[in-house]
């Protein structure tokens, strides 16, 4: 893979142009809340940080964003206009893409075959027709090149690329078919400290080219990398929203680590 970012830009939106908005969002599970009173903006060309730790409430914050779970309180707006979404589907077409820790991809095949995985392009349009393998291979070859992603063979299997590539491939495919917001869940959890590096700069990259970006993450540092805004959640509340301008990376680390919690705790340790 080499250095460089070429955009690949909607330049009909404008950066800072409000795409998904949630005003006083929760989720219930009966008599569990998962989630309350969640305010959250995502913009064209800037990445909002989601962090928390396990059961924070990130996880609810996705599927409902994504379609998996409809929310039971507050409002989930699109582009100005009032949505409940019932599935992925409906999330996919108001051009909303998730690209999950796990990733949905299929070790053994092709690079091309895993970017067009469930939307294969057919030389036909009756339902035998074959697929059109060739023009598959130059549309993915090149959509990634348009990211500066370079793999030695577009047709080695999609296991043998690191942790980092594989999300890299993921995000120039959401772009590829007309992502305008992509959510990101935890995209260096599970890397080490360069291809954590890898994922930041596409995700970089993806910013730049006019997409709104939710960076879910439980590592602050990383968040502060590529961030404009920060939402730290606790058991499903927001604790901490700020703008880059008003918190500092040692702020955002503190509040990630308990905040008041540990001060208590230290100061309880100390005596």
């Amino acid at each position: 893979m080499t250095d460089t970012i070429v955009e690949h830009a909607d330049r009909s939106l404008k950066v800072g142009t409000t795409l998904v908005e949630m005003e006083g969002v929760g989720k219930a599970y009966g008599a569990i809340r998962a989630l309350e009173g969640i305010n959250l903006t995502v913009n064209a060309g800037e990445v909002t940080c989601v962090l928390g730790d396990n059961g924070a409430g990130k996880s609810t914050l996705i599927k409902i964003i994504s379609g998996l779970h409809p929310h039971t309180e507050g409002v989930l707006k699109v582009d100005g206009q009032e949505v409940h979404f019932d599935s992925p589907r409906q999330s996919l077409d108001h051009g909303i893409a998730t690209v999950y820790q796990d990733l949905a991809v299929v070790g053994l095949m092709e690079v091309w075959r895993n970017f067009f995985l469930g939307s294969e392009i057919r030389m036909g349009n009756y339902p035998l027709a074959p697929l059109d393998i060739r023009g598959m291979r130059e549309i993915a070859d090149t959509e990634l090149r348009k990211m500066g992603i370079i793999v030695k063979d577009i047709n080695q299997p999609i296991g043998t690329l690191s942790g980092g590539q594989r999300q890299c491939v993921a995000i120039a495919r959401a772009v590829y078919f007309g992502a305008r917001v992509l959510i990101l869940d935890e995209p260096t959890a599970a890397l080490g400290v360069k291809q954590s590096g890898v994922v930041l700069k596409y995700t970089a990259a993806a910013r730049d080219a006019g997409l709104g970006v939710v960076f879910i993450t439980h590592n602050p540092h990383h968040a502060y990398l590529v961030g404009e805004h920060f939402i730290i959640l606790k058991l499903g509340r927001r604790v901490l929203d700020k703008k880059r301008c008003e918190v500092t990376l040692e702020e955002l680390t503190a509040e990630m680590a308990g905040g008041q919690e540990l001060a208590e705790l230290s100061h309880e340790l100390k005596r």
